[in-house]
Order: structure tokens, then sequence, then C-alpha cells
């Protein structure tokens, strides 16, 4: 059964009104288990959106402009359920990136963009850095891309045991990247210091607790984990 239509068969399944996702509406008992650890409650039976789409999404529509405020947005490495909600927003100027995928608009490289600077209102990334080998050209081009009074949510994953980031460039198979770094296409384990090297890159940059500030009831509903928090990006003002 093609994608699609196994999400639509579980979300039928699986309607109800115990919990609702955010990114696509829908209501339902509960939504799905997913992750090579398997976590519960994780994806929506709908859309297939995951915890951190629907943290980021709730974050966007509170706490943005970017849901009814004509913006011009760079999505790196689209996630189909959250392209196919912002390109539904006619006032959006949306344009998605990725190196392979046929899903986005425009094939590129993230560390070689082909736009002027200041070209872009907002930049997205999620779960992409961390694929990338040179993520510090990665995020010097975000930045140059960036308007002055533009943000940037950069979310990869971390490893808060972990002070300094974890990288071999010799480790190159997919079989002894998965041993090191927990995935056949991660480069490296991010520590505690990702927001010093977006800092190197000339980015403020703040670790927003967003889920912490919703209520137990909202965490609950909108299937949230509790302890992630969000990377907001703003250029640094000169010094």
């Amino acid at each position: 059964m093609a994608r699609d239509a196994r999400d639509r068969a579980f979300g039928t399944f699986y309607r109800g009104d115990r919990v609702e996702c955010p990114v696509c509406g829908g209501r339902f008992r509960a939504f799905l288990p997913f992750g090579l650890v398997r976590r519960e409650n994780a994806r929506c039976p709908a859309c297939g959106s995951l915890e951190r789409h629907r943290l980021l999404w709730l974050y966007v529509e509170r706490h943005t402009d970017l849901l009814h405020t004509p913006r011009r947005l760079l999505h790196v490495a689209p996630e189909p359920l959250l392209a196919r909600r912002f390109q539904s927003l006619p006032h959006l100027d949306y344009v998605s990136i990725d190196l392979d995928s046929p899903r986005a608009m425009v094939r590129m490289d993230a560390t070689r963009l082909g736009f002027r600077a200041r070209d872009f209102d907002v930049v997205l990334c999620f779960h992409v850095l961390e694929h990338i080998e040179d993520d510090r050209a990665a995020m010097r081009e975000f930045l140059r891309i960036l308007k002055p009074d533009g943000w940037a949510i950069l979310q990869s994953p971390f490893d808060p045991a972990r002070e300094r980031t974890y990288e071999d460039a010799t480790i190159v198979s997919p079989a002894a990247r998965e041993r090191a770094f927990g995935q056949r296409d991660h480069v490296r384990i991010y520590g505690l210091d990702y927001e010093a090297r977006l800092a190197e890159a000339g980015f403020a940059v703040e670790s927003r607790d967003f889920a912490s500030e919703l209520t137990p009831s909202e965490v609950a509903r909108f299937g949230l984990l509790r302890d992630e928090s969000l990377t907001l990006c703003r250029p640094a003002p000169p010094a």
C-alpha cells in the first residue's frame, strides 16, 4: 500500500479526539509509534508529522507572522507535509532546495547557495546539518542569504552528554557511520557546542524551550517532547 493511502487508512482507523495534529488539523485517538528506538504517540496517522514538526508549526503559528504576512521562505530538504502547507499559502514566496531529493523545487547544495545576499526573510532547516560534511559552510550561506531582520530555525539533533561535537572525516562507509554517528547518512554527532558553531558563522542564537512554555495538556494533546527546544537564529548585529 502506498504511503499516502496507508496514512489515510490509519487516519480513519485512529479517528478520535484525544490528540490533535496542528500541521494538518487531524484529530485522533492516538498518534502512531515511530523511530529506530520506538517512540509511542509520535507520528500523525494522516500527514506523517513527528513531534518536531508539530512543535515547529505551533511555534510558527503562535510566535511569528509567517502564516499571514508576505515573506520569502527558504525550506532546506523539505519535509513533504510542511512543504504542502507552506505552498498552500498564497502570500508566501516559497522556495525549497535539496541536493538529491526530487521533492524539492530546486536542486542545490546548501554549502553553495545560488541566491543573492539578503534574499530571504526566513530559512527553515530541520535535521539536515548533521548530514553535511562542511556544515560550517552551510551555516555561513544561510547567514549570507538572510535579510538583516530575518530569522532562521536551524534544528539538528545533539547529544547533551557531549561537550564537543564528535566527527571524523575518515569514517566514510555507511555501516561505519551508523556505528559512529547513529545513522548511515550522518557525518557527526553534535554536542553542546552546536550553538557555538552557529555563533561562529555570525548568528545570534537562542535556544527556545518552547515545549516547556506549553501546558502539560497541550504537550499531551499535540504529542510533543517536553525536552525538545528550537534553535532560533538571527543575523548578529555588527560589532
